[in-house]
């Protein structure tokens, strides 16, 4: 049945964690459907049940960012049963195992940055065209995507990091600098070029470069995507990125100092901004901390993640 003219938000990746706590939040609080959305359908069905339980009623459609078939169906589903689409938080993603074995790590950043990065940035390409004037975007970031993390060899990581943050960069160009990345990773070299090397820097971690250098191209997108609102016609769209803190997830192994609903917290704050006018003062384009404070995503300082 079309209920066409409800305003829709859509979380992806929902099902557990801080998608699933961003479903709990906007369904209490944002005044239309809200759709949890996951890979597996009995995982989202489960979820589903589970919020109901707790008097909640998100609507479900299955998404997997890494199927672009997938993506196509929500939209297309969007557009006949909604026309359109106010809210999208971009929660799904991956990060590999502490215990990976060096020798697939390549191929961990390979799939890290597909997923992340790329396959976030095909879903956005899909998804934004049905978005309606006042829309609100959220990309889930993390500490690990402020530009200071690209944190290789000097002066070359330096470099890297003006291009990263050039005021015209495009989509293209931020692509190249994710190949490049991909290529320095096979090569062995990536340090050298300038890109971070975690193990290097500490002993006590594992090889995450690959999420390091997919979180820095989301907040770096996210920069792109409002500049590409600012001239579409369509009135006050806005994006931000947001880093949750450290959550209590099965990413971080249930460690953490912040339980999921309080990691959902900023994103849903983004989520829900008024209209814009010259009465209030909506982030565009800006990387947020999880306190809701605006982080200057070039030069810093960096709060404390806690």
């Amino acid at each position: 049945m079309s209920s066409a003219g409800t305003r829709v938000a859509v979380v992806t990746g929902s099902n557990k964690g801080i998608g699933y706590a961003a479903v709990m939040e906007l369904c209490a609080k944002f005044d239309g459907t809200v759709y949890l959305t996951s890979r597996d359908e009995g995982r989202g069905r489960k979820a589903m049940e589970e919020l109901e339980k707790l008097g909640l009623h998100p609507a479900y459609h299955q998404l997997d960012i890494d199927d672009e078939s997938s993506v196509l169906k929500l939209r297309d589903f969007l557009v006949d049963t909604h026309g359109g689409l106010d809210v999208l938080v971009n929660n799904a993603a991956i990060i590999f195992p502490m215990m990976t074995p060096r020798e697939e790590f390549v191929e961990s950043i390979r799939k890290t940055i597909d997923t992340n990065f790329y396959h976030t940035m095909r879903a956005c390409k899909i998804l934004f065209p049905i978005l309606r004037p006042h829309a609100r975007v959220v990309h889930l970031t993390s500490d690990d995507g402020h530009l200071l993390k690209i944190s290789g060899r000097e002066p070359e990581a330096a470099a890297l990091r003006q291009r990263f943050c050039a005021p015209d960069l495009t989509e293209p160009e931020l692509c190249q600098l994710m190949e490049e990345f991909i290529e320095a990773a096979k090569n062995g070299d990536y340090y050298e070029r300038g890109w971070p090397d975690s193990v290097k820097e500490r002993e006590d971690t594992w090889p995450n470069e690959g999420y390091i250098v997919s979180k820095v191209g989301i907040s770096a997108l996210t920069r792109t995507h409002q500049r590409q609102f600012d001239q579409d016609p369509r009135e006050d769209l806005t994006v931000n990125c947001v880093h949750p803190g450290y959550v209590v997830t099965d990413a971080t192994y249930q460690k953490g100092e912040k339980t999921i609903q309080e990691g959902a917290e900023a994103a849903c704050w983004l989520a829900m901004q008024p209209p814009s006018s010259s009465a209030n003062n909506v982030p565009k384009g800006a990387y947020v901390w999880h306190d809701k404070q605006l982080v200057d995503w070039v030069n810093g300082p960096l709060p404390s993640i806690y």
